[in-house]
């Protein structure tokens, strides 16, 4: 059922009776699979995407690095915990390599609320001892979907 999931992933709208028919199941079957894939929580949620340029809402994605001192005992669960719990993360991950302990993706209104969440309620964690923020200026694909049609500027190539 591995292709069941992956087709749910690309597109959680997919009727139990259109996976059936893509798949060559019973519809009873991927009913079934579905329940137990969310009872087991393989199936943690469904989601939309919006390209919030092309709303009149004002949101401010950042992609902040952390550096942190693992807990004894914990390891870096616990730092974690702190962290996702803040309704501004949208993602947090552990990294393997590099300079960084975690990456996390925040939201925020204005660049001065990301600030303010960075000095405020990251930084001061015990176990933090750096971080490194990015803005991101234009989302271009985003979990596998492409954001409109890039402009290409033609000057120059005559």
């Amino acid at each position: 059922m591995d292709k069941l999931l992956k087709l749910l992933e690309d597109d959680a709208t997919l009727t139990p009776e259109q996976l059936a028919l893509m798949l060559s199941k019973e519809v009873g079957d991927i009913k079934n699979a579905i329940n137990k894939y969310e009872n087991d929580g393989v199936i943690l949620g469904k989601k939309t995407i919006i390209d919030w340029d092309k709303t009149d809402s004002e949101i401010i994605n950042a992609i902040i690095e952390v550096k942190v001192t693992p807990q004894r005992d914990r390891g870096f669960d616990r730092i974690a915990e702190k962290i996702y719990n803040y309704p501004e993360v949208k993602s947090l991950y552990l990294m393997s390599s590099g300079g960084f302990d975690f990456t996390l993706i925040i939201e925020g209104k204005t660049m001065k609320e990301v600030a303010f969440f960075v000095t405020q309620k990251l930084a001061p964690i015990d176990s933090v001892t750096a971080t490194a923020t990015h803005f991101v200026l234009r989302k271009y694909k985003d979990k596998g979907v492409i954001y409109g049609s890039c402009d290409i500027d033609e000057r120059g190539n005559e």
